[in-house]
């Protein structure tokens, strides 16, 4: 399938591996651009000298495109956009943050760029901008979210009418059908983070993993609204964070409780009470553990399929 997505970053299908901390590393994201998506390493989740070697190492993995996505409001941001150039990065995807401040230096190295969005405004800004294309990002989606809480079907026709370049649709995407609505409402492409987050080649830890495929609904909540809004999966973390907030904790006190690495202790050590447990509410769909080219390949057949449906349809 053809179209501007896929001609823009020269990838075969219209899927996204988005940028996960402490889920993307070099190997899911080689295994998703071997599949024929793009896969993406989280910067987020990585000091300088590990985010050059996963770069290296996903060169190594695979010869097809891969993006790196970069948080802007994390720290060393200008040592990693110096590996991005040094390492020759084509694609970069930037997130949390004023796009205005990075994507002309990105430009002017020869990358192709594209912002995280969670609202019109911020859509427009990007656009503004000179990004390539735009990541809208709806209220269902795991980790950092918007204050808006827009769902990503009120989001992605919005934003598809207000901007005239490229729009990846993401939150609550996790299957063929998922996939097929986001089309319809206008997006040019799906970005998928849940299910790659419990693909075989996340980097994620077991634990976190089985305690995604045992989600139910209503399991994850839309936590730390006063910091950077984050989806987490019910813990005893999530609830004193919850407990915290109905007490009217200000952002000082919020800052405390979170403390330092507490995504790392949950994600990629496995503590399930303790850690930051971030992930989407489509997780609660999730059963199984597979392959990230399964996964891919699962969704764009069910694509398919879905899409000759409602072709031929009778009304």
């Amino acid at each position: 399938m053809a179209n501007t997505i896929t001609s823009l970053f020269n990838i075969k299908y219209p899927i996204i591996q988005a940028g996960m901390v402490w889920c993307s590393g070099w190997r899911l994201a080689a295994a998703v651009s071997n599949a024929g998506g793009l896969g993406i390493i989280g910067a987020g989740s990585m000091y300088p000298a590990i985010l050059r070697e996963h770069i290296q190492k996903c060169k190594q993995a695979t010869n097809q495109p891969f993006a790196v996505n970069v948080p802007l409001l994390y720290p060393n941001v200008q040592e990693i956009m110096d590996i991005l150039v040094e390492e020759g990065i084509k694609i970069v995807f930037t997130s949390a943050g004023n796009p205005a401040t990075w994507t002309s230096f990105l430009k002017e190295k020869g990358m192709t760029v594209v912002h995280v969005i969670a609202n019109t405004k911020f859509a427009l800004k990007a656009e503004q901008s000179g990004v390539d294309a735009i990541v809208a990002e709806g209220f269902e989606a795991g980790g950092h979210n918007g204050r808006e809480e827009t769902t990503t079907l009120c989001l992605i026709p919005t934003v598809k009418e207000a901007v005239n370049i490229p729009v990846i649709a993401a939150g609550g995407i996790a299957s063929g059908k998922s996939m097929l609505a986001a089309f319809a409402l206008g997006a040019d492409a799906v970005q998928i983070g849940s299910a790659f987050a419990v693909a075989e080649e996340s980097s994620a830890h077991p634990n976190f993993k089985e305690r995604i495929l045992s989600s139910t609904e209503g399991d994850t909540k839309l936590r730390m609204k006063k910091l950077v809004p984050v989806r987490l999966l019910k813990n005893e973390f999530a609830d004193a964070v919850a407990q915290a907030e109905a007490n009217g904790a200000n952002t000082a006190e919020l800052v405390t409780l979170l403390g330092r690495a507490r995504a790392k202790l949950g994600m990629f050590e496995g503590n399930m009470e303790e850690g930051e447990l971030e992930i989407g509410q489509v997780s609660a769909m999730l059963n199984e553990i597979k392959s990230a080219a399964t996964i891919l390949n699962e969704i764009w057949d069910e694509f398919l399929v879905e899409k000759d449906r409602l072709s031929a349809l009778k009304f």
